[in-house]
């Protein structure tokens, strides 16, 4: 037994040996398979790097450019060509074995790319064609140029000044027939150097010397020259971004359009195609700031020098104000649109093109005041109370601009429209004084301030300059007319109350004693006066100057009644003669319904 027991606590020590010794083994052995499967790890990258599998070899050479095999293989060639750089900085013995295959595999894609862009630009030049929906095609196919900037730039430089020069060329083909064809459906009749504000009416001359079928032809109304009519929908919401004018339609239509109108449906295809444009050089060629704004000049420098070219001829003999004041407004318009769609390209030329269009509208505006300035109200043949046709252009001028300006205010123009508002109100002021009596004077005045101001009403808001100024003059010269009116009945009534009110007013009631002859004259006149029915005379239209006359009769006879109630006066016998003030306003409101 003790035998027995010896030998298997000796068999007992030889096991923990041999589990210690296996323990040591697999600790060893664990050691070596880390380290084999970190190196297997590293080496199986490199080599899936590396390794040109046989389907990136067909594919390249044999798939069309077109298909999405391709373009996938394309970025896995391009991934092994950037790793083999890599490791062949690292001197890496193995990309010796691949260079080669790369290296063609490289040549044979990039002439495929070249040859599929350059004919898709090719595509471009083939008349009738909408080349947005080739350029929409290359956009899906943008990481051919990338690769070609990657490895070929020789062919990429080569691909991009093609297209460069293809677009430039379609783009001031496109525009330069667009916009001859598009002049031809411009009014025929358009303002000239003669049609100024201050500028006699020649047709109304010729119908009077009966000269009107020899004559040169003019516009059929100079003063439509100066209305705003529905002109100023062109820089409405609806019509601004809409359908620009087809030439051949409209000729086909034989409708006509103002210059403005031409001008923003010419500009607008502008402004649209250069955001498409600017926003494809930059996602198909991967530039942004300076060098997308160089590409962009590269397309489109030609085409805008042409419109600015065009712009200079047209507007140098251009003496439509609105018309060029709207195309102003339409700039401003557009430049807020451009920059809320990101793209800078056109900023420059939206300013040459303000630097261009502010001075002639100015020039213009200069004219017109020159021309008020310059008109002899005794040169302008029979004159009447009725509004002068002066003042009317000059009111839908004005309120043309105002209108227009509201949205977009500019201090040069409210300072130009002060000037010619000043040389209207001198105008107008010239020619009353061409009147005999002081009543047609101020019925000619009443009634210009009060067109002027109807006219600047509907389109300017209350607030203006121009509304108060005319509202100023036409109150003014209205209570005149008013006095004017009352004077040969009440005249002498009147002049006593305000002489009354005065000495009253500085404490020197004691000079009115003494006064009852003169009290019983003016009693007896303006009872004769009151007696009978008041008829005013013609009033001018709009104004119910009537009615404000006898409303400030009965404020006078109520000043009166006070004046006759002061201490010196109360005593007198004449008060007796007094006409009750409520029997007056019965009288007055008899007359009252026919006003």
């Amino acid at each position: 037994m003790e035998a027995m027991l010896s030998s298997f606590q000796s068999d007992l020590s030889s096991i923990s040996c041999e589990i210690q010794t296996l323990q040591e083994q697999s600790v060893a052995m664990n050691v070596r398979l880390r380290n084999r499967q970190a190196v297997r790890g590293r080496l199986s990258q490199l080599v899936d790097e590396l390794v040109v599998p046989n389907v990136m070899i067909s594919t390249i050479l044999e798939t069309p450019v077109t298909e999405q095999g391709f373009l996938e293989q394309l970025h896995e060639l391009n991934n092994k060509i950037n790793a083999v750089k890599e490791q062949a900085f690292r001197e890496t013995m193995a990309c010796a074995d691949v260079a080669d295959i790369l290296d063609k595999l490289k040549a044979k894609a990039v002439a495929k790319i070249r040859e599929f862009i350059l004919q898709k630009i090719y595509s471009f030049r083939k008349p009738m064609t909408n080349y947005q929906i080739p350029q929409n095609a290359l956009l899906k196919y943008r990481f051919f140029y990338q690769f070609l900037l990657g490895h070929e730039r020789s062919v990429a430089k080569e691909v991009r000044d093609e297209y460069l020069e293809t677009m430039s060329k379609i783009y001031l083909s496109y525009f330069k027939s667009y916009t001859t064809r598009l002049m031809k459906v411009q009014y025929e009749e358009v303002a000239e150097k003669e049609d100024l504000m201050g500028v006699e009416d020649t047709a109304k001359k010729d119908i009077l010397f009966g000269h009107c079928f020899f004559s040169k032809p003019s516009l059929r109304n100079r003063n439509t020259i100066f209305t705003l009519g529905n002109r100023g929908s062109v820089i409405g919401g609806a019509e601004l971004e809409g359908p620009i004018i087809v030439p051949h339609s409209a000729q086909k239509s034989d409708v006509r359009y103002p210059f403005e109108s031409l001008f923003r449906s010419q500009h607008y295809a502008l402004l649209d195609n250069s955001c498409r444009e600017y926003l494809f050089l930059c996602d198909f060629f991967l530039v942004t700031g300076g060098p997308a704004l160089d590409l962009f000049n590269a397309v489109m420098g030609k085409t805008l020098a042409m419109f600015l070219k065009h712009m200079d001829a047209y507007v140098s003999d251009c003496y439509d104000s609105i018309a060029v004041f709207l195309c102003i407004h339409i700039v401003l318009r557009f430049k807020a649109i451009v920059a809320k769609r990101n793209v800078p390209a056109i900023d420059k030329y939206w300013d040459t093109l303000l630097e261009m269009l502010w001075p002639r509208f100015e020039h213009i505006l200069e004219l017109n005041i020159q021309s008020i300035q310059n008109t002899d109200p005794q040169k302008l043949g029979f004159l009447d109370t009725r509004p002068h046709y002066i003042t009317r252009r000059y009111a839908e001028f004005s309120s043309a601009i105002v209108s227009i300006n509201q949205t977009f205010p500019h201090d040069r123009t409210l300072t130009l429209l002060g000037q010619l508002q000043a040389e209207v109100e001198n105008f107008v002021l010239r020619v009353a004084a061409e009147f005999s009596s002081r009543r047609e004077q101020l019925i000619f005045l009443i009634n210009n301030y009060d067109m002027m101001l109807g006219v600047l009403m509907e389109r300017a808001v209350e607030e203006s300059k121009e509304v108060e100024g005319f509202q100023q003059l036409l109150n003014a010269r209205t209570q005149e007319f008013i006095e004017e009116l009352l004077a040969p009945g009440f005249g002498g009534m009147i002049a006593f109350v305000k002489e009354a009110e005065a000495l009253a007013e500085r404490g020197q009631l004691e000079r009115l004693r003494g006064e009852e002859e003169g009290l019983c004259v003016c009693l007896h006149a303006a009872g004769a006066s009151l007696l009978p029915p008041y008829t005013p005379l013609s009033p001018p239209p709009r104004l119910s100057l009537p009615q404000g006359a006898l409303t400030q009769l009965i404020q006078y006879y109520h000043r009166f009644h006070k004046v006759m109630a002061l201490p010196p006066l109360k005593a007198l016998p004449v008060r007796s003669e007094l006409i009750n003030i409520h029997h007056l306003m019965v009288e007055v409101k008899k007359h009252k319904p026919n006003f």
